[in-house]
């Protein structure tokens, strides 16, 4: 039922780089749109603050239940420190093998990494898309996310969590694909231009 996933922990860390600068952007800009159907900024770290630490003790193989936080105190702080434990369990090979839970659901190991890996560099690129900046990994770790989201996909959209594929042109660099593939528009730009 589950693709046979490549364990990749070595790029976790690099997925996750761009991040700590774009949240402390997004908390000056909260009601801007991401690329995300009718989400803002808000929504996005909302997101992101629910499912960090839930990705985080999958990793461990006892997730916590989701909660609802808010962006309330210094959220880009508490995101920041829940983001670095889920860098350092899914950089260890161990969280790797055999199966874990999300919610109720038995997953092998290696679908929830994957999952953890794409969500990095995918999030990264809506947060970075809605406040106007841009965000760039290399090549050998789009190449990575691009295979990767190339089986992800198609059980994710069955469960809601991809949009349809949006095409892109023969050729088009690689985080277009990326993007792309994961139902994400490229060329998607906020309204209005906020600046670097």
């Amino acid at each position: 039922m589950f693709p046979d996933f490549t364990p990749r922990p070595h790029l976790v860390a690099a997925a996750a780089v761009p991040h700590e600068k774009l949240v402390a952007r997004a908390a000056e800009h909260l009601d801007a749109p991401v690329p995300c159907a009718d989400w803002t900024v808000r929504d996005l770290a909302e997101h992101m603050m629910t499912w960090t630490p839930v990705l985080a003790g999958a990793g461990r193989g006892a997730p916590p239940e989701p909660g609802t936080p808010s962006l309330a105190g210094d959220w880009p702080a508490d995101l920041g420190a829940a983001r670095d434990d889920l860098v350092a369990v899914w950089s260890d090979p161990a969280s790797w093998r055999g199966t874990t839970t999300m919610t109720s659901t038995e997953l092998p190991a290696t679908v929830v990494g994957t999952m953890t890996l794409c969500e990095l560099v995918l999030h990264a690129w809506d947060l970075a898309r809605g406040l106007g900046e841009t965000v760039s990994w290399d090549d050998a770790l789009l190449e990575e996310a691009l295979e990767a989201l190339g089986q992800l996909t198609p059980l994710g959209r069955q469960m809601g969590a991809f949009g349809p594929a949006v095409e892109v042109a023969d050729g088009a660099p690689l985080l277009d694909r990326v993007v792309g593939i994961a139902g994400r528009d490229p060329s998607w730009r906020p309204s209005g231009s906020m600046g670097s």
